[in-house]
């Protein structure tokens, strides 16, 4: 039995699409988040960092249930015991006649190993930290709650916010503007070079990656952060992996349970 415990406007639908993709069946818990955003204490009884998405695996033969955190973490584990040895979700591993030899392994399953950990590693961070100097504060976040105050629109005596103003300006067009347009150029690059032609990161097919990458990338570019027109490819891949149907179908069951809009944050 597996059950996906996850909070409303959360990350989770991932995990809902790679099972999809993997055609599990899975129940869902679903929490609604506290005053300020933060998860409910209740998720700390399943986990002690309390946070969403959470896996919960009962197996016939043990007393109590083995439980997973962490996307990437969750996303290989299912790979490993339920995508079989021939899952698209995976590219091949070595290249022929170099099994098990040290760099003997493909681009494509290089790509797919790095995507799966740059995403929350290196991509989500200045992408969440832009959403809330915009004032678009990622629920999902306690940074939503500690940075209130230096937020542009925040409620500051109006003598005092030329000067809030002024410092998350410097910080958006100095720091956060060229550390995302980095990124996202790196990303067209990427794409223009994937192996076989794309149009995915990894190749010709939808892998796991694809799935992890999608909630900062579809995020950054629905909330426009970074304008669509300089990074056509980017623009294309996020249209591509939206109209997967593993990905309809787990959109479709967190607008189900929410009843409003899925908004990738």
């Amino acid at each position: 039995m597996l059950t996906l415990t996850r909070l409303e406007k959360s990350r989770a639908q991932r995990i809902m699409w790679l099972m999809e993709e993997l055609n599990l069946s899975y129940d869902i818990k679903t929490y609604k988040r506290g005053a300020n955003g933060i998860a409910p204490p209740e998720l700390k009884q399943i986990h002690p960092l309390g946070k969403s998405p959470i896996v919960s695996i009962q197996s016939p033969d043990a007393s109590q249930p083995m439980v997973l955190v962490e996307s990437a973490a969750i996303m290989e584990y299912f790979l490993d015991h339920f995508g079989g040895p021939n899952t698209r979700l995976v590219p091949e591993r070595y290249q022929p006649g170099r099994e098990g030899q040290l760099g003997g392994e493909t681009e494509s399953w290089m790509r797919y190993r790095y995507y799966m950990h740059y995403a929350e590693g290196s991509l989500m961070s200045p992408i969440q930290v832009q959403l809330i100097m915009n004032g678009i504060c990622p629920v999902s976040s306690i940074m939503c709650m500690l940075m209130k105050p230096a937020l542009k629109n925040a409620p500051v005596p109006f003598f005092i916010k030329p000067i809030t103003g002024f410092i998350t300006g410097k910080v958006s067009a100095e720091f956060l503007d060229q550390e995302l347009r980095t990124h996202f150029r790196f990303l067209e690059d990427q794409l223009a070079s994937a192996p076989e032609e794309g149009p995915f990161l990894c190749g010709s097919q939808l892998t796991a990656a694809d799935i992890q990458m999608s909630i900062p990338v579809i995020a950054a570019l629905n909330l426009s952060i970074i304008p669509r027109t300089e990074y056509p490819r980017l623009d294309a891949y996020a249209a591509q992996i939206q109209n997967s149907s593993g990905y309809r179908r787990a959109v479709e069951k967190v607008e189900k349970i929410e009843g409003k809009p899925f908004v990738p944050i």
